[in-house]
Formats: structure tokens, sequence, C-alpha cells
């Protein structure tokens, strides 16, 4: 630092790399998959420091796309849903407020080899607690964490629940507080704040309703259609047009053939109408274009 002049680092952080190896290497990882050669040979250079009994877990794969071949993506979605599933049919609920997360936990039915609800709630929270303590750590939730697991009259359940949440989140290396359970059934803990909450969309907005849940009638859609013709026919003087929909849709104007809808457009406007269907346009989605195949808009 004596020798050093404005503009040169003194110091910085590790690469992404060696961060995340930092950060989420535990003694019982028992393979790390690289598709870079150099990568590679960075990740065993860092864990010869850090842990020299882990060089030999990375292995370079010939996979370009990793997370693809390894089902990776997949397991992103699930994990960063709003209802996480777990194997035995039981589930979580994850939402975030503005003040805080809430867990909420669903059985989903009656757990093999419980006798009664109180040891299938048993069964049910404590299988739910290692998932929790994972869902913590990969979106980095912090604050105030409120988990409603299925109520349990017993007190040595719910100290034996409360237990197991605390062994559950030893691995997790941000500071965290937890509270047995309410009489609600409620617990409650914190979590330090490390970074924001890793959010991941898994849902999209239908491009037919627009997240609205309703979609016009289909009755309605054949009067929009019309009204297209109407306005390029007798408004810009079309003679010749060729309407793109959903192959649906083309049979139900279509249908009757001499009577049909089709035909009548045809007849009431003295316009000669082409119609193509395509199989990945939405239902009560059309295109109307001119003779040269240039799109029209109405």
């Amino acid at each position: 630092m004596k020798n050093a002049k404005p503009g040169k680092r003194v110091l910085g952080e590790l690469n992404k790399t060696s961060a995340v190896l930092r950060d989420v290497l535990t003694a019982d990882c028992t393979s790390i998959r690289v598709n870079d050669p150099v990568l590679a040979d960075e990740v065993k250079t860092y864990l010869h420091t850090i842990a020299p009994d882990k060089e030999g877990v990375v292995s370079v794969s010939k996979d370009k796309d990793l997370f693809n071949t390894l089902s990776i993506h997949r397991q992103i979605k699930a994990a960063f849903s709003t209802q996480v599933n777990l194997k035995s049919g039981a589930y979580l609920i994850v939402e975030q407020t503005e003040a805080m997360h809430v867990i909420d936990i669903n059985s989903g039915g009656r757990k093999a080899g419980a006798k009664d609800q109180e040891e299938n709630a048993l069964h049910t929270n404590l299988e739910c607690v290692s998932e929790i303590a994972r869902i913590l750590r990969l979106r980095d939730m912090g604050g105030i964490i409120c988990i409603d697991f299925i109520d349990m009259a017993k007190r040595e359940h719910n100290k034996q629940l409360t237990d197991a949440l605390k062994e559950a989140m030893q691995a997790d290396k941000a500071k965290h507080n937890i509270l047995p359970p309410s009489r609600f059934g409620v617990v409650e803990m914190t979590r330090q704040r490390v970074r924001p909450v890793a959010t991941i969309k898994t849902s999209e907005k239908c491009p037919t309703c627009s997240g609205t849940g309703a979609v016009q009638s289909s009755i309605l859609v054949t009067d929009t259609i019309e009204s297209s013709i109407s306005y390029l026919v007798e408004g810009e003087g079309h003679r010749r047009l060729t309407i793109m929909l959903h192959p649906m849709l083309e049979s139900y104007i279509k249908q009757g053939w001499l009577k049909s809808i089709l035909k009548g457009w045809q007849k009431k406007y003295q316009v000669k109408i082409r119609v193509e269907s395509n199989s990945s346009l939405e239902l009560l989605e059309y295109h109307l274009y001119n003779q040269l195949g240039e799109e029209l808009s109405v």
C-alpha cells in the first residue's frame, strides 16, 4: 500500500467462483462438476488452500449446458415456486409480505405408518423441516419468518420439532434465532439479512387473458373479425384478404360451407377471403393480411 498510486486496487473481493465455494461448500459435498477446464483448475487451486481433501471431488464435464443435463433448471423452478412439493405428498406455501416471510405446511394426506392425526402431523412437520432450512438458504430469506406448522397437542412433539429445526439450521452460516411453537403451532424465527432475497419468477402472465382470468366470448370474436373486414374493405378498399387464426376458430367460421360465416362475409362485403390456420396462435387470436402478404393493422 505504501507504493500504491491512485487508481491501483489494494484490496478486492474473491471472484464469483471462489466466493460461491467459500459460502456454500460443506463437509458433505461429494461432487463438483465444471464444464470449463481452465475454471476447473482454478477451483482445484482454491480448494487446495481451504479444503485440500476436497480437490478430488472436482470433475470436468463435456456438457455445454450442465444445468440442463443435471435438471438444475427444473430444480430451481421447483425451489422458487410459491408451492414447493415434497416426495411424500406434503407441500409448502411460501409467501413474502412487506414485513415478513410466511411459510405454510400442508400434509397432502395421511402418512404411511401414522396411527392418528397427532402422529401424522409430527411426521409431516419433521419432513418439512429440512426442506424449509434448504429454502431459507437458497432464497437468502432474511428478517422475520413465520412458519405455520400443523398443530400438535403434545408438548414433547413440539419440543422435538423445535430441536429438529435448530439442527437443520446448523449448516446455515447466517445468524438466526428460533422460538418454540406458539399455542397455534406457529414457529417464529429471525434470520440475518445477508443480501436481497433471491426471487425467480416461475409463472408468466397468460397471453390470452393478460392475467385477468377471463377471455372474450368465442361467439363475439367473429363480430370483431367482421368489424375488421368491414373497415379494410369499405374504409381502405381491399378486395383480397387472408385471415390467419387458430384451427378451431377456422373450423367454426367454415362450418356449414355454403351457409358458413366465411361465405356470409364474402357475399356481404364482395371480398375474396383466404383462410390459413396456425396452431401456435391463441384460441381467439387472428391476423389479417393483404394480397401481398403484408399484415394489416386495424
